[in-house]
């Protein structure tokens, strides 16, 4: 177990290496130049000059990325070009907003999409089972503005259920965290009617069923525990994407998260904290893989750590 741990945090050291050399390559080569959105139109070449040296963007690439690499190693993420504020500071501000919207997204999805992949896995072949995959692509294909929006204007104009937007309540999280997890839920059902179809037609269901158990016992019991092990990858990936890319909803719900302000900072060419959140979402999906590894076992004692 140590064993294994050691090398899956030397792999994730790795990757996250990785990801930041090509994020902040990227942003090097950007046409888009920061100074600018810094010094404003009417500065002049001597002012943008300054503020370029001042920066250091006015060093090699290789150069600034050392220098980032070894703030980064001390803790120091850097510091906003516009807004003048540490970037961890800022990151950790709106990270409570969005590890809430995560956990009720992916709470959301799996009600949602586990429900519908167990139904139409036990009416495989039927009506049902198509409406139910048919209706699981739509929602995977469904931009999600235009569910963000649907749901707005049914539940919080219409109805007037929900408040429109805002943050601090449940009530402001239920719309936002369900339009994330219409979305998810499309491919949580069709994952999990693929692996319940597999697991049903395996020897150890029929011997249950031989043996006279309930078919409701059956299923939960013995069937959902190895049906659901495919899924708790893709949960493991999902902690990632909705750490930074639930932009859109976030915008049309006015959500307070790392999303919105990652956003901010694409608009304005703020390289620190573009390269902050992108390290932070990049340490969400390895540390929720690795989670979901290391859970595994617990679930099925078979599958062995190695």
């Amino acid at each position: 177990m140590l064993a294994y741990l050691a090398r899956r945090l030397i792999q994730a050291a790795l990757i996250l290496l990785g990801v930041s050399f090509i994020t902040f390559f990227l942003l090097y080569v950007l046409p888009a130049d920061p100074v600018r959105q810094i010094a404003g139109r009417s500065a002049t070449a001597q002012t943008v000059e300054n503020i370029r040296h001042q920066l250091g963007l006015d060093q090699p690439f290789v150069v600034q990325y050392w220098r980032y690499l070894v703030g980064l190693v001390q803790g120091d993420m850097g510091r906003s070009y516009l807004q003048k504020t540490d970037v961890a500071t800022l990151i950790m501000a709106r990270l409570p907003a969005t590890l809430l919207l995560m956990l009720g997204a992916i709470v959301a999805e799996l009600v949602i999409g586990l429900t519908l992949g167990i139904i139409a896995a036990i009416r495989r072949g039927g009506a049902l089972d198509q409406t139910l995959m048919i209706t699981s692509f739509v929602a995977v294909s469904a931009p999600q503005f235009v569910v963000g929006l649907l749901l707005l204007y049914v539940f919080a104009v219409k109805l007037s259920w929900f408040p429109i937007g805002g943050y601090g309540s449940f009530s402001n999280l239920v719309l936002p965290a369900l339009t994330l997890g219409i979305m998810g839920s499309g491919w949580y059902s069709r994952m999990m009617r693929s692996s319940m179809i597999d697991v049903l037609r395996s020897d150890y269901i029929r011997t249950a069923r031989a043996k006279g158990l309930r078919r409701s016992r059956v299923l939960v019991l013995h069937a959902m525990p190895n049906a659901i092990l495919p899924i708790i990858a893709m949960i493991g990936i999902d902690i990632g994407i909705f750490m930074s890319g639930i932009v859109v909803v976030e915008s049309v719900f006015g959500w307070p998260g790392i999303g919105q302000l990652a956003w901010q900072a694409i608009q304005r060419v703020d390289i620190p904290i573009i390269m902050g959140v992108t390290l932070v979402s990049a340490c969400a999906i390895v540390l929720g893989n690795l989670i979901a590894d290391m859970i595994t076992p617990f679930i099925d004692p078979r599958i062995k750590l190695r």
